[in-house]
């Protein structure tokens, strides 16, 4: 199985679920056990001191990442084995999306996600409500025509 990390996961416009209508996930993790990544579009407008106030102390230090891939990393918690220096930017997340053995795959093959290879950016995106629509338009193809879909196509 070749792995999806690093990728992106762009909800495709045949999904409907609420809860991953117009998502775009970043793959942190996929094993034959399963996957899991980062909703990277659904901002919460609560600062990190309000919903996780034992985290707000990470948002602001120069502590040190362990690498996820890429340049991309999760905080050191503890003492890992493997630590890169600071990190210059830090965002928390607190949607994640997770998958059974399987499940993601099967998902995939009835054209649920668009897969696409994330950019450092994506992460840290200034436009999370756009990151759906930039993200196909930077794929290119039939896509761009697709991130002009409105969001109910009965209007269209």
């Amino acid at each position: 199985m070749e792995t999806l990390q690093g990728q992106l996961l762009i909800a495709s416009p045949g999904l409907f679920d609420p809860n991953f209508r117009r998502t775009v996930v970043l793959v942190t993790e996929q094993t034959n056990e399963g996957a899991a990544g980062l909703v990277l579009n659904r901002p919460s407008p609560a600062s990190v001191s309000e919903l996780v106030p034992q985290l707000e102390e990470l948002v602001d230090p120069a502590a040190a990442a362990v690498p996820l891939f890429g340049s991309l990393g999760c905080p050191a918690l503890g003492e890992p084995e493997v630590v890169v220096p600071a990190t210059t930017r830090r965002r928390v997340f607190a949607g994640y999306a997770g998958w059974g053995a399987g499940q993601l795959e099967t998902e995939l093959e009835r054209d649920d996600w668009i897969v696409e290879p994330a950019l450092n950016d994506d992460a840290f995106t200034e436009s999370p409500d756009h990151l759906w629509a930039d993200v196909l338009r930077r794929k290119g193809g039939i896509y761009e025509l697709v991130a002009r879909m409105p969001e109910d196509p009965s209007v269209n």
